[in-house]
Parts: structure tokens; sequence; C-alpha cells
């Protein structure tokens, strides 16, 4: 039997739909135009019931606007900047628009005490939201209470991982850091130091890759972590700890590529060569190849993972119904310049940050 399309204003067919689903008349409407706040059970029970008295239901827009999202940082870093490259490309390329806001917010206040940003609230706009930065689960779940769709930068929540109703995209660091970590341990490295903010959970995830190799080749993690959000003070603070303990080094494990940066300034300033003196690794390749020597690092794809993001995200503006998904990136190994064999029996150390280096057995 061919569909009939009833008036969506008060007429007959609101109200045979209402009755039918047994909700009101403004419930129907709500649904009929569109509005995300409905509830997605309620949206199904509505369209369920207009389908089994076949009358002709208004189809959703297909385009609209989304916001990219960027939570608790005071600017865009470079690995983000590629993602809402990736995303906009995207949806540029599906017709739809995406504006980009930035959040700060108390990441330890309870959801209630949070406020969106005045265009997420605009829903008749707004269809969506992809989520970057630092952001925490009292953010996520006041955009679940608020029936806003949304996808998440999985790698970068912060605090205890929470329960998620929509959809996230991880780039696989674990996976990552033990690739680097087997590569130094190939080149004769035992006494490999990690540098990054364990506090932070992209920096965790590599040293837990980090940790695992370590610990398989009966070697001892070595961990200088610098409570920052700078990732070059990260990176040059912990290198001056690590070489004024007096502890043998032969090669750092940078916890990304701008720590890295840090860590080739720490090192020049006393006077030790990289890769002669000591190799260094980094990871997220966003700055690698500017630097000299060039470094070794792990590549990943922020650019795949922000038109991932979108294309989820449209997907379940799509289909509310949807399980929610995970989505693991690779990530890859890149060899440049910065590393090299250690030199047998080996080692470099400092009883002080500005005393001259010596040369010590491995343990």
């Amino acid at each position: 039997m061919t569909k009939t399309r009833k008036s969506k204003h008060g007429g007959p067919g609101l109200r045979e739909i209402a009755a039918e689903a047994n909700v009101s008349i403004a419930t129907v409407s709500r649904v009929l135009n569109g509005n995300a706040r409905v509830d997605p059970a309620m949206r199904k029970q509505v369209l369920d019931a207009a389908d089994r008295l076949n009358i002709d239901t208004p189809q959703p827009s297909k385009s609209g606007a989304l916001v990219f999202l960027l939570s608790n940082r005071t600017m865009l870093p470079p690995f983000h900047a590629c993602i809402l490259a990736g995303a906009e490309s995207y949806c540029a390329a599906h017709g739809w628009d995406l504006f980009f806001v930035s959040l700060s917010y108390p990441p330890n206040a309870t959801s209630r005490e949070l406020h969106l940003p005045k265009l997420l609230q605009r829903r008749e706009m707004v269809r969506g939201v992809i989520l970057a930065g630092n952001p925490s689960p009292n953010l996520i779940e006041l955009l679940e209470q608020k029936n806003i769709s949304y996808v998440v930068l999985g790698s970068n929540i912060l605090g205890e991982f929470p329960t998620l109703k929509n959809d996230v995209v991880f780039s696989d660091e674990m996976r990552g850091g033990e690739d680097v970590t087997r590569y130094l341990i190939s080149l004769g490295h035992r006494d490999i130091w990690f540098v990054g903010n364990t506090r932070l959970p992209w920096f965790a995830r590599y040293h837990e890759g980090y940790c695992r190799v370590m610990e398989e080749a009966s070697l001892t993690p070595r961990l200088s972590s610098i409570d920052s959000e700078d990732d070059t003070e990260i990176g040059y603070l912990g290198t001056k700890y690590l070489l004024s303990t007096g502890e043998p080094v032969s090669a750092i494990f940078a916890g990304n590529d701008s720590t890295a940066c840090g860590v080739y300034k720490g090192l020049r300033e006393q006077g030790l060569r990289i890769p002669e003196n000591i190799s260094v690794v980094g990871c997220n390749d966003t700055v690698g190849d500017l630097l000299y020597p060039s470094l070794t690092t792990i590549r990943e794809f922020p650019e795949q993972m922000g038109r991932h993001m979108a294309e989820l995200l449209l997907e379940r503006i799509a289909n509310p119904e949807l399980e929610s998904r995970r989505l693991m990136m690779p990530t890859q190994f890149i060899r440049r310049d910065s590393c090299a064999p250690v030199a047998e029996g080996e080692a470099h150390s400092a009883e002080d940050g500005d005393s001259a280096f010596t040369t010590v057995p491995q343990q």
C-alpha cells in the first residue's frame, strides 16, 4: 500500500500517530521536524507508529553542520590541526559545514556544572560534535544527557575511561611504543629512558608499550615524567632531570615529536651529540623530519583519523540506534637519522645537570 503524507502541523496525521504511539502531539511534531532533543527510543516509537499506520513521514535533512570541539587546550596542536583538516575535508565532500570551537572547563566538575558553548545549543543547525583536545568524562556525560551525537578521540580522554554510548577513534600508541623500543634494543641499547608526562593518556599509552617490551627483554624501564602540558618543556626538563641522576643512558624515547625537540635542546646544552652519544626516538611524526638530525619516530595518521571521525558521526546522525563503535588506527615506524648502534660497554651519565659526562659500564 502506498503511504499517504499527512499534515505535520496538527492535522490528522499527527493525532493518529500520537494515539498509536501513546505520546503527545507535541512529541510527534518534534520527531517529524527532526528535533535532536527527542530521546532516540521515543523517536523510534513515533516512527514505528507512523509506519504501522502507513503514514509517510518527512525524511531528516541530509546535511547541516558539525562542531569540532577542542577541549581544554590553550591552542590547536599540530596533531589536532591535522585531525581537523581531515574532518573538514570529509564534511565538505558530503555537503556538511564544520565549525571550530574551543572550550575550557574544570575536568572534575559535575556534568550539571558544565555549560556547552552557545553554538552547540543551536540544535536546529548543529547536528553533532567531533570531540578532541583533552576531553574528560564529565563533558561526554553532558553530551549524552543532551542527546547530542558525538565521536571522541579516545586516545586523549582524561581520567577513567567512560562507558560510551556513541563512537570513539583511537590511534594504536601502545603498538607504536613497542615498535620503537624493539628498534632501540635491536641496536644494542639497554639503558633506554622514557621522557613524557604519563599523567596524560597519550604519553601513558606509549609508555605502556615501551615498558612491555623492556620487561620482555629483561631490561629495567626508566621514566622521567614532568607534570606539564607544554610538550617541549616536558622534553627539556625531563632530559635535564635524567642526566642529573648519574644513571646510565644510551637512548631516550620521547613521548611525542614536540617532546623530542626539548630532548634535543637538553642534550645539546650538555655537549652531547645525537646519535653519536645518545640516540633519540619520538612519536606522532608531526615535526620529526624538520629536526636535525631527522627524528626516528612513529607515524600516526591524524588526517585519516579526522575523516573517519566525521564519517562515523554522520552515520550516527543518520541512524541514532547504532551500537557504540570503536575504531583503532594503525601506526607506522619511520626510521631516520637520530639513532645509532650503542658503543659496546658504554653509556652516558652525569652526576649533575651541568657537570661533565663520563663513560660508565652498562647495567
